[in-house]
């Protein structure tokens, strides 16, 4: 087997495992949980990274986007129609604007990664509707893990909840495993079909992230 062949092969990890992943992922829901407070209307992205940033820290991790491949942010921060990866700058948040913090955590050895959508007051009835969706779509594929069933499972249940609300699912960007590693395999799609790709197993670690967008699936990448 190649060495890129090895570093993208599934690990199952061991029962000892899991406590280090929980812990990581409780850090990272805490941080989030944290957050909520401080959005608000006339707050800079940039602000709310540095918050994230400080809490990171303060809970004895780092962050794992910090230097990844040389970005320059604990988060990455994305209002309104930018879909994910937006980076905390000066922007200021506005009444209605809806935005996801996506953070990433790294304790003892192991990535905690998770994100959450906000509103700015009370955003609008699509936009709200559009949070609804998605964080249903991302329960549903959650639902559809278990031992036997496939990565394409996760991706159907998603892709179906979404289109039956008349929303569309972003193909560019997808879930993916982690661990002791910030970005492993195997890539967790948004959609498929049921039975298609790798089986699930105990001991995989993975991230369900569905993207949605209310119009078109297709997104520009700048």
């Amino acid at each position: 087997m190649n060495e890129f062949a090895l570093r993208r092969s599934i690990k199952l990890h061991k029962p000892e495992d899991f406590a280090g992943m929980r812990a990581a992922g409780r850090l990272v829901a805490a941080a989030l949980d944290m957050i909520g407070a401080h959005v608000r209307e006339g707050i800079t992205t940039a602000e709310l990274d540095r918050i994230c940033h400080e809490f990171v820290l303060d809970q004895g991790a780092v962050p794992a986007s910090l230097g990844y491949r040389g970005y320059a942010h604990a988060t990455c921060i994305s209002l309104n129609h930018v879909v994910c990866h937006g980076i905390p700058g000066e922007r200021r948040l506005a009444e209605g604007d809806i935005l996801n913090i996506d953070l990433a955590a790294i304790l003892d050895g192991w990535h905690g990664d998770s994100s959450r959508m906000y509103a700015v007051g009370e955003p609008g009835t699509r936009a709200r509707r559009l949070m609804d969706v998605t964080h249903a779509a991302m329960m549903r594929g959650i639902a559809a893990i278990r031992p036997g069933a496939t990565v394409g499972d996760i991706g159907f249940a998603i892709q179906r909840h979404v289109e039956a609300e008349r929303f569309s699912v972003v193909r560019d960007f997808c879930g993916h495993g982690l661990g002791r590693v910030y970005h492993d395999a195997p890539d967790v799609l948004n959609y498929g079909r049921r039975g298609d790709g790798p089986a699930l197993r105990p001991g995989m670690f993975l991230t369900v992230e569905p993207m949605v967008n209310a119009g078109r699936p297709e997104v520009k990448v700048l």
